[in-house]
């Protein structure tokens, strides 16, 4: 059985995702396929690459991961298939594999498969799901296009950090609008040093300092911050809105100030 993934912006009124899925079964019947999301803003990179980050590794080897994110090819932007952490991502080079992978290793190939629709609008069914049948055959990655040594880079946006101040920028926010930080547990440590801290908001008023361990720790409709499974700082409300209600968006500057010892 072949476990393959799909992770795109079509939304869910179009016929894009059920054309998709049909190719996949016509080429490989066994498949089981995973849907990750199809509610991506369009042509969002960070959110894809965010999304995926945190969903890949709970699947198992060998497992295809379909990048249906802007895919268009482009000598900028070339298709390609790439194995890490021992599974396959195809998609278009234009810088989500950077953001996945960062400084882990990886073994890519540029995409040689002649399509067999003469239009080229629809690359996720006319060239992806191919590459993954060929890949769920047996072909070796070799035979399946010429060899790819380096990752369009994408800049993730990065904290910047002095001693006694982490100002991380907002990265996510989910569904249940919990905010997504850019600032990781290691750097909190790291920098605070053990030290009371305050993490202020967008709005003046909205402070937290104190970190808890589950949304519950706090009341009903009382805000929180945590680090959770992401790995991330994430602000979020009890059984709330936290974006909308501390007026929290994407690029959003989140600031940790540490007292002095």
């Amino acid at each position: 059985m072949t476990i393959i993934t799909l992770i795109s912006d079509w939304g869910l009124n179009s016929h894009y995702r059920a054309s998709v899925k049909g190719s996949i079964l016509r080429q490989i019947p066994d498949a089981r396929i995973v849907d990750i999301t199809h509610t991506l803003p369009a042509f969002d990179i960070m959110s894809c690459s965010f999304i995926l980050k945190n969903a890949y590794p709970d699947f198992p080897p060998g497992t295809i991961h379909i990048v249906a994110v802007n895919t268009e090819a482009s000598t900028q932007s070339p298709h390609i298939l790439v194995k890490a952490n021992d599974m396959f991502f195809i998609g278009a080079d234009n810088g989500v594999f950077s953001l996945l992978f960062e400084d882990q290793e990886f073994e890519a190939i540029e995409l040689d498969i002649m399509q067999d629709s003469d239009y080229f609008t629809f690359s996720t069914r006319d060239v992806f799901i191919k590459a993954a049948a060929l890949i769920a055959g047996g072909k070796k990655l070799s035979s399946l296009g010429t060899h790819y040594k380096t990752l369009k880079k994408m800049i993730a946006f990065q904290p910047i950090i002095t001693e006694s101040r982490i100002e991380g920028k907002v990265i996510f926010v989910d569904d249940y609008e919990n905010v997504f930080v850019n600032i990781d547990k290691t750097t909190f440590r790291k920098v605070g040093k053990g030290r009371t801290y305050t993490i202020k908001l967008r709005h003046p008023g909205y402070a937290i300092n104190t970190l808890r361990t589950s949304y519950s720790d706090v009341e009903q409709g009382e805000r929180l911050a945590l680090f959770g499974s992401t790995g991330f700082l994430e602000i979020a409300i009890n059984q709330g809105k936290a974006s909308s209600l501390l007026g929290l968006e994407v690029t959003d500057s989140v600031v940790i100030e540490f007292d002095e010892a």
